[in-house]
């Protein structure tokens, strides 16, 4: 299949070359030390195959919000002896003073990750100095870090603009996942969305309806939805003042016959805690003094019937309170089906959203995916439908 972007199979021979490579090494630390080393196994394949090439490879990072100011309690030094164990090669630290006498002396197959590129006032006005100065750098860049592709930023998008530019493995294994859910699907294609409310995911909900199949409304947004067709939700989380707007999308979804699916039996207390006394009900027996925390069982199995008809999965957002027991028990279920069904081969699924992931990893599924996106922002703009200026600038 041709490609609409550049790859790393375009860049041709890199020995010798300096190659800025941008990564996502924004991870969790505590007390100095990384407690989740996802995002720098994620840059295993682009890194060590730039350098077992003969790439002098310079990752370029963000981490945390430093606002264009050097911060010690930002800065990407920390990261650089557990990236090294991650690579299992050595790794050098380039601070932005001096990276220029520092790059000249990399040889061949050296690896080195510049200081936080937020330190520089620059970089998030995509400022054509800083352009300029990490341009200066290098002969060529990949952008590896989708996570970060939604931001027109100098290290992300400017850049691309002003080298030759490719996709890194991990990014190119996202594009590619994304293209299959959404961009050229087989259909039937359901989408699950879910999370607390409708107004952080309206653009996302609008844009799938025209795109998808079946799309399944879970999490508290649900109730806001049930409340527009007349359900009295009780103490629900419920954005009553965008009933107006959710009988739009449900007027939008029939027009392009996409089957949107409530819940119609739900799992409600009177008290939001682990482990309340709860009820199963018809969404029309929901009392005045409960609230709904979760999709009934009978409805959750009608949803993985949904699934069994389909060939293709995007899915964004918890059905319930899942990080609450026993709120998570339709969202486990329904993931597990999904797994199942992507494991027989019927069902390409394709997940992303930091609630998805853990919700994912909870049910023990989260490798069973097709594809399972870390990326949040990024992942949710793609969902949107909106172009993103760091893969806009990697395409032919």
């Amino acid at each position: 299949m041709t490609k609409s972007f550049r790859t790393l199979d375009d860049l041709g021979d890199v020995r010798g070359k300096r190659v800025l490579v941008r990564e996502d090494l924004n991870v969790p630390m505590a007390d100095g030390a990384v407690t989740d080393d996802t995002r720098l196994r994620a840059t295993i394949s682009t890194v060590t195959e730039l350098a077992d090439a003969g790439a002098i490879v310079l990752v370029l990072a963000h981490f945390g919000r430093p606002k264009g100011k050097a911060d010690p309690t930002m800065s990407l030094a920390p990261v650089v002896r557990p990236y090294a164990e991650v690579l299992g090669r050595p790794v050098r630290f380039v601070d932005w003073d001096g990276a220029t006498d520092a790059v000249a002396t990399m040889q061949a197959g050296d690896i080195a990750v510049l200081e936080n590129t937020r330190f520089l006032p620059g970089e998030e006005g995509n400022d054509a100095d800083t352009v300029a100065r990490f341009a200066a750098l290098g002969d060529a860049y990949v952008n590896d870090a989708f996570s970060a592709a939604h931001r027109a930023h100098a290290s992300t998008e400017g850049i691309a603009r002003a080298l030759p530019a490719y996709a890194g493995r991990a990014m190119e294994a996202e594009l590619d996942a994304l293209q299959k859910a959404l961009g050229a699907p087989e259909h039937p294609v359901a989408a699950v969305v879910g999370g607390a409310k409708v107004s952080s995911k309206l653009d996302v909900l609008r844009h799938l309806v025209g795109r998808v199949d079946h799309l399944i409304i879970g999490g508290g947004m649900a109730n806001t939805f049930l409340a527009a067709r007349g359900v009295n939700v009780g103490k629900s989380l419920c954005e009553h003042d965008l009933t107006g707007t959710a009988e739009e999308i449900l007027d939008a979804a029939d027009r392009a016959n996409c089957t949107v699916h409530l819940p119609y039996d739900v799992v409600v207390a009177t008290e939001f805690r682990a482990n309340p006394a709860t009820r199963t009900v018809n969404v029309h027996e929901v009392a005045a003094d409960e609230m709904i925390l979760d999709i009934g069982p009978a409805a959750t199995e009608a949803l993985g019937d949904v699934l069994k008809n389909c060939r293709t999965l995007v899915w964004n957002g918890p059905l319930g309170a899942f990080e609450t027991p026993p709120f998570d028990m339709a969202t486990v279920a329904l993931a597990r089906t999904a797994a199942a069904l992507t494991g027989d081969g019927s069902l390409i699924s394709v997940a992303g959203g930091g609630d998805t992931v853990a919700a994912l990893n909870q049910a023990g599924v989260a490798e069973a995916f097709t594809f399972v996106s870390t990326a949040g922002g990024a992942f949710l703009e793609w969902m949107e439908g909106r172009e993103l200026p760091g893969v806009a600038a990697l395409c032919h």
